[in-house]
């Protein structure tokens, strides 16, 4: 495990672009050293429900921050975007803020992809071997001249991005299943998922991490471990459980939103499911129960933890977490 860092993460899906920048730089002052936003072309919910475009969001970020480390949990490089298109923009953002952004990137939701683009949602299986081909590309456009790639779902005819930075923008992927996380450790600076499931998942995720970077020559240890964890902290205890309720899609079974396309049908779903929304968080009203519970992620190996405050006031999330909670989860951390 590296040296552990702690963030924000900035849930477009709930806040307009402009609250969310606020509160990203009140995360960054209160010692947060990472953010990251979401990527959705359409929100979790119709009604109440924010989608500001990442990419705008994140130039804005590189000048509204000094030192925190900005990026995407996560984007999906694969339809929405072409992959040449994602290399061109994170290669500028990476020359606004170098050393200061990475790229994280996911296999993809159908509510955000077919609404954008009027195609059918592929199967689990080509959608992994677009995201492998897609960063194939990106990383080709960072460090070549001029490129001509012919791929399965991808080409480009003598491609150049002109404006990189001096140090690459490193790329993590997310991964929910074995094949995605093998496919990080073979070609990922970095893994990414969320908090929230069954301890065993992340031993078995862990391992595929591993595996795919030994079996590609790589020492997984310089792969960087990134957990979103989903945790309604308040020192009103039933403000904590409420705060969950705007997040009742999370606690969805992937059989349950796999097909949803529709951010209305997704909410009524949500809302029928709305008693289950607090079971994907930490909930609490004591410091030491949340670290504790933090503490095993960190036991797990995950050295980028992601903070995802669920409720609607999240300067004073980040203000109650950073005074109660942060000093005794870094003392954990080590």
């Amino acid at each position: 495990m590296g040296t552990v860092r702690i963030g924000y993460k900035a849930s477009a899906e709930q806040f307009d672009p402009a609250t969310l920048l606020d509160y990203t730089k009140q995360a960054e002052a209160a010692g947060l050293e990472i953010v990251a936003t979401s990527d959705h072309f359409q929100p979790w919910r119709h009604h109440g429900g924010h989608s500001p475009a990442a990419l705008p969001w994140l130039g804005a970020a590189t000048v509204a921050t000094d030192r925190a480390l900005l990026g995407t949990s996560v984007l999906t490089p694969t339809l929405r975007y072409e992959p040449a298109i994602v290399a061109q923009a994170f290669a500028t953002l990476g020359c606004l803020a170098p050393g200061r952004v990475f790229l994280g990137v996911g296999t993809g939701e159908a509510m955000n992809e077919t609404p954008a683009t009027g195609a059918e949602f592929p199967g689990r299986k080509e959608r992994r071997l677009r995201m492998a081909e897609a960063i194939e590309l990106i990383r080709r456009l960072w460090r070549e001249e001029r490129v001509d790639f012919e791929g399965e779902y991808y080409n480009t005819s003598q491609a150049t991005i002109y404006d990189r930075p001096a140090e690459e923008v490193p790329i993590y992927v997310a991964a929910s299943g074995p094949l995605a996380a093998k496919l990080a450790g073979r070609v990922g600076d970095g893994f990414i998922c969320t908090s929230g499931k069954d301890p065993q998942l992340y031993l078995d995720l862990l391992e595929k991490v591993k595996e795919g970077a030994e079996q590609a020559g790589r020492d997984h240890a310089q792969i960087r471990h990134m957990i979103e964890i989903k945790v309604s902290y308040d020192r009103d205890r039933q403000k904590a459980f409420d705060n969950c309720n705007f997040w009742a899609p999370l606690a969805l079974t992937p059989e349950q939103k796999e097909g949803i396309e529709d951010p209305i049908e997704m909410e009524r779903v949500a809302d029928e499911n709305v008693g289950q929304a607090h079971t994907r968080f930490i909930v609490s009203d004591d410091p030491d129960e949340v670290v504790e519970k933090i503490g095993t992620y960190l036991d797990l190996g995950f050295d980028d933890l992601l903070l995802h405050g669920p409720g609607p006031d999240q300067a004073r999330f980040i203000a109650q977490f950073a005074e109660d909670v942060l000093p005794k989860l870094r003392e954990r951390a080590g």
